[in-house]
């Protein structure tokens, strides 16, 4: 099987962007790993397929599967990836783009400078719907893990997220309590483990540990999710930038029941094809 593909970032987190809009593709778990190997294939954190949608009020979908082969439902570097490509690609010529993914519904703007807006939608704080165990909605949870308490804020953007407050970003157990945390019990569907250090009330740094992908140089909507719990928590003002290993974002939100906005780059690498 002779597969074409784009490679693509948003700041430093990388796709493989393959258009399923004319021929469905298929592929295995092996095949995605194949895809995501960094040594024997492509290399990326995640590949998109996108493809046509069945609702004529939506104008793509696309789906989502992280470099362990696992599928899942959002990601706000991919979103500004996918609106690049369809545009790039001829696929569409509109500037505003309606967009479903497994688990959500996105409406995706190129800016005039080339930037990509990214509505994610209206942040889910209930515990039972991000999905965390926790008998009821809290603004912090805690979490003893090898003798530590862990505090943290939990949120949904269509995917899991925990967001925990540190002082000093390059001090923080990424890895280590990161990785205990993704796949810790009380996360039914895993979680997003980010880490941030507070500059000012407009201002953050961020690392996250992805699901199934590990600490990337970048996670957009790992980055709505800190901006929403730090403004829940009382330490933030929207708008708010965010820098990632990979780059800055601007975060807005305007609180309770408002959806989030995400700006930031999106860019093509190169395209190739691929025999698996």
């Amino acid at each position: 099987m002779m597969l074409e593909f784009t490679k693509m970032h948003g700041l430093g987190n990388d796709f493989v962007v393959i258009d399923a809009t004319r021929k469905p593709v298929q592929l295995s778990d092996g095949q995605l790993k194949a895809i995501a190997d960094r040594h024997f294939g492509i290399g990326c954190d995640q590949i998109l397929v996108v493809e046509q949608s069945s609702n004529p009020a939506i104008d793509f979908r696309y789906r989502i599967f992280n470099a362990d082969g696992s599928e899942v439902g959002q990601c706000g570097n991919g979103a500004r990836c996918f609106a690049r490509f369809v545009q790039d690609k001829q696929l569409t010529d509109k500037n505003i783009i309606r967009v479903e993914t497994q688990s959500s519904l996105m409406t995706l703007t190129i800016n005039p400078d080339d930037t990509v807006s990214v509505n994610l939608g209206v942040p889910v704080f209930e515990p039972n719907q991000v999905p965390l165990l926790a008998e009821s909605r809290k603004t912090s949870y805690t979490l003893s893990i090898d003798g530590q308490t862990i505090s943290y804020g939990a949120v949904s953007l269509g995917n899991p997220h925990a967001v925990i407050l540190v002082d000093k970003l390059d001090l923080a157990p990424v890895q280590s309590l990161g990785a205990v945390m993704e796949n810790h019990q009380i996360f039914p569907e895993r979680a997003n483990i980010g880490f941030m250090q507070i500059i000012d009330l407009q201002h953050i740094q961020l690392r996250v540990f992805e699901r199934g992908a590990g600490e990337t140089l970048a996670c957009g909507s790992g980055a709505c999710a800190a901006v929403v719990v730090g403004i829940e928590q009382g330490h933030l003002d929207s708008p708010v930038t965010v820098d990632l290993p990979g780059g800055s974002l601007t975060i807005e939100w305007q609180g309770e029941g408002q959806p989030v906005i995400m700006t930031g780059t999106a860019t093509t690498v190169f395209e190739g094809s691929m025999t698996l």
